[in-house]
């Protein structure tokens, strides 16, 4: 064992029918926007995404599905939400032929720079 650390758990993984997708949402923000790629310092990147809509009756959560389907390309139908209805960090279901969804996403990611990289979630800020 060298010491280094171990690679990050990517923001995005295949499913047999389409790709889940990790997030951390800021909701309220002044424009909404997908920021990069984020390290929650747990081993896992996500990514991080602002939207206008405040955390009310779900309010922000369909916002980041509108937001994400809009950025993908994908009718907002095609995704739903698998966790974190109420948190901030959120896991969502993206169903499509997942070869294409990987893609998009890859190429999405790509077009983002890493996203407060050196600096770890902190909690619920």
């Amino acid at each position: 064992m060298t010491g280094a650390p171990s690679p990050a758990r990517p923001a995005w993984r295949a499913r047999e029918d389409g790709i889940s997708l990790d997030l951390r949402v800021a909701p309220g923000a002044r424009q909404a926007a997908i920021r990069g790629v984020q390290d929650v310092g747990d081993g896992r990147d996500v990514l991080a995404v602002a939207v206008r809509a405040k955390a009310q009756h779900g309010k922000a959560n369909k916002a980041v599905i509108a937001l994400i389907a809009g950025a993908l390309g994908i009718a907002p139908a095609r995704i739903s939400l698998m966790t974190g209805a109420g948190a901030r960090l959120k896991s969502l279901h993206l169903e499509s032929d997942p070869q294409t969804l990987a893609q998009s996403v890859s190429t999405l990611l790509a077009q983002r720079e890493p996203f407060a990289r050196n600096a770890s979630y902190r909690g619920s800020s």
